[in-house]
């Protein structure tokens, strides 16, 4: 008899792709005898290896190797020569659907997530808002195994042993933790306007949590110039402060300082989801974009989630629109002390 083997299909930006890692653990771990593959960009690969035993990652560069109609055919007769009982398409987007399509030609299982865009549309209404939680993205993924014959019941934790990571995989600059020690992670950016809580109110977080734990370690997260001039601007302005990307220097040992956090301050964005993987909790702060759009971090409460009633609330599902009023009053609202309320609850 042929040995299941399932190709789960999930390009697109890295929080999407770790909100995929639960769902693909609790696939591998309750069906041992399936074998898994994980097609993504390279970036997902620390994501799925060592993941389980059964699961491994194939990455494709769609933008430069498989680029346009004839780069997915050659992507395609690569995947078809693994021959895969099933697909999985996670992404629905129009290169998977391509692919999709041709396994489709040829007779495979095939199935597709449900975005649920007509539920998305309605709560991000201007006239005819109607504030209903949407399915997440963790449950949309499974739904998909589902349609192929594989339910999970998902039970993931953490990349890691409850011990954390290893810190030695680390540069000696990012030092050990010494017990009793707290550790915070802030990753203050996001990819959209719309989803970054302004900097200078992000500085007086900063300060209250000094103020109130003078003996705390604070790790900055973020990429791109400007965003690390801010970093390193604070960092040597508080001695408290760590430009984590910059030490840390990749995924994985971003992940592995993650796991050591006692809470994470992160807006609606990647960290958030990365921060999730390692079962460290996440204050979260939410703008133009809102938790019922089925985005929040795996297995996060939403009793750290951060954000403010307004009528126009949520205006944007990714927060890559331009503000009605102007100036983010959902943002701008939110006063800092309601963030370092939240941290300070999470370290008791």
């Amino acid at each position: 008899m042929k040995t299941p083997h399932i190709l789960i299909i999930r390009f697109s930006a890295i929080g999407d792709v770790a909100m995929a890692v639960p769902v693909v653990y609790s696939l591998a771990t309750q069906y041992p005898h399936v074998r898994i593959t994980v097609l993504s960009k390279g970036f997902a690969r620390p994501f799925f290896e060592g993941l389980a035993p059964n699961v491994s990652f194939m990455e494709a560069d769609i933008k430069n190797e498989y680029r346009g109609m004839k780069g997915l055919n050659t992507l395609f007769r690569r995947l078809k020569a693994k021959h895969f009982t099933a697909i999985a398409d996670f992404h629905n987007v129009l290169r998977s659907d391509y692919l999709r399509l041709r396994f489709n030609m040829d007779r495979y299982h095939v199935a597709h997530i449900n975005k649920h865009r007509k539920g998305k549309r309605k709560l991000t209404s201007i006239k005819r808002k109607k504030l209903v939680e949407q399915p997440t993205s963790f449950q949309n993924y499974a739904d998909v195994l589902q349609k192929l014959g594989y339910p999970v019941q998902m039970h993931f934790h953490s990349l890691f042993p409850p011990e954390g990571g290893d810190l030695h995989l680390l540069p000696p600059s990012v030092g050990t933790k010494p017990p009793g020690t707290q550790w915070i992670g802030i990753a203050p950016f996001a990819a959209h306007e719309g989803k970054i809580y302004p900097t200078p109110l992000m500085q007086k977080v900063i300060e209250q949590i000094i103020s109130q734990r003078p003996e705390c370690r604070i790790f900055l997260f973020g990429g791109g110039e400007k965003e690390m001039n801010i970093i390193d601007q604070w960092c040597s302005q508080y001695d408290a402060c760590t430009n984590a990307s910059q030490k840390c220097g990749g995924l994985m040992q971003e992940l592995i300082l993650m796991s050591h956090l006692d809470v994470m301050v992160s807006m609606d964005s990647a960290n958030m989801h990365l921060a999730s993987l390692t079962a460290t909790p996440v204050v979260s702060v939410w703008g133009a974009t809102h938790p019922y759009a089925g985005f929040l971090g795996w297995n996060q409460s939403m009793d750290n989630v951060v954000q403010t009633s307004l009528d126009c609330r949520p205006c944007s599902i990714y927060g890559n629109k331009p503000c009605k009023r102007g100036n983010y009053p959902c943002l701008h609202n939110i006063a800092p002390e309601e963030i370092v309320e939240k941290v300070m609850k999470n370290l008791k």
